[in-house]
């Protein structure tokens, strides 16, 4: 046998339900011969009779009455699953899963979300702090934040940020006992505080940049993380070099807790953008928070 088509199905549903091809035919938007056309093939499907109709009045068989109080009650909660997920382009509602560094996170998204998430109580936010560069897609995230060289090209990607520039500082205390390096090749006689990253082998290089000079250093230390304000913690305390963003440590470097070092070689890179897989089906949810971190 088979199977049913599902609009057959809600035809007979209706028909029962409302014991007339006529006011059935009318809430359906079809013509009542359509209508009883659509029943009959649904009652050849299944080789019985569902309906007995006269003149005057349908009603229900046996079997049509089995069938209705087994569908009727399924298909009304994918009915109203449906209209939930309808709502959720209509109104800001549910869960919008959120992947970032700790430091965009902090910086640039936790900031702008606080307004939004204030003003609409049915938004939830699901912020997760990952190096890792993950696939959004794969590992369902609604957004990704990243900096504007790391997303993947076939992302719609707004900025939030401006450029991005990272710096090399040093405590007073470290920087009493080293001499501070002059060149990026002596950073390799210094303990430097390392990040690693999920998706790679080795500790992310130091990227240093002056004129039309760029190179990369893989320095050494006692230290590795992979959290930039453990990073930040560590060089105020004076276990060595660190490579963060130039704003993050400024205000450090101003209040004499740290110190630049190597200063013209600070590189800058492309700013934290937010990005997302398609902006057709996007929900509302998704495109408030876009609106807000561009804002």
């Amino acid at each position: 046998m088979p199977a049913p088509d599902l609009n057959h199905l809600v035809a007979f549903l209706t028909v029962a339900r409302e014991r007339s091809f006529t006011k059935a035919a009318v809430r359906l938007g079809v013509s009542q011969s359509s209508l009883s056309r659509t029943v009959t093939l649904l009652e050849n499907d299944l080789g019985m009779q569902l309906l007995a109709r006269t003149t005057r009045s349908v009603s229900a068989t046996e079997a049509g009455r089995r069938l209705l109080e087994a569908v009727a009650p399924k298909l009304e909660e994918i009915e109203a699953e449906l209209l939930a997920v309808a709502e959720l382009r209509e109104k800001p509602i549910g869960t919008v899963r959120i992947n970032a560094t700790d430091y965009a996170a902090n910086q640039y998204v936790w900031p702008k979300l606080q307004t939004l998430l204030k003003s609409n109580p049915q938004l939830r936010i699901e912020l997760i702090n990952d190096y890792g560069l993950a696939n959004i897609v794969a590992q369902r995230f609604d957004i990704g934040v990243r900096l504007g060289d790391q997303v993947e090209k076939d992302m719609i990607a707004v900025r939030i940020a401006p450029d991005e520039t990272l710096a090399i500082v040093g405590s007073p205390a470290y920087l009493q006992q080293r001499e501070a390096p002059r060149e990026p090749a002596e950073l390799i006689q210094h303990d430097c505080i390392n990040l690693r990253l999920p998706s790679r082998e080795t500790l992310l290089p130091w990227e240093l940049s002056k004129g039309d000079q760029r190179i990369e250093v893989n320095v050494r230390g006692q230290l590795v993380f992979n959290n930039t304000y453990q990073m930040l913690h560590a060089a105020l305390q004076g276990f060595g070099l660190a490579y963060l963003p130039k704003a993050l440590v400024e205000p450090q470097v101003n209040a004499g807790r740290l110190c630049w070092v190597l200063e013209e070689w600070f590189p800058t890179f492309t700013g934290h953008h937010a990005y997302y897989a398609s902006r057709r089906q996007s929900s509302l949810a998704v495109r408030m928070v876009i609106a807000a971190l561009r804002a």
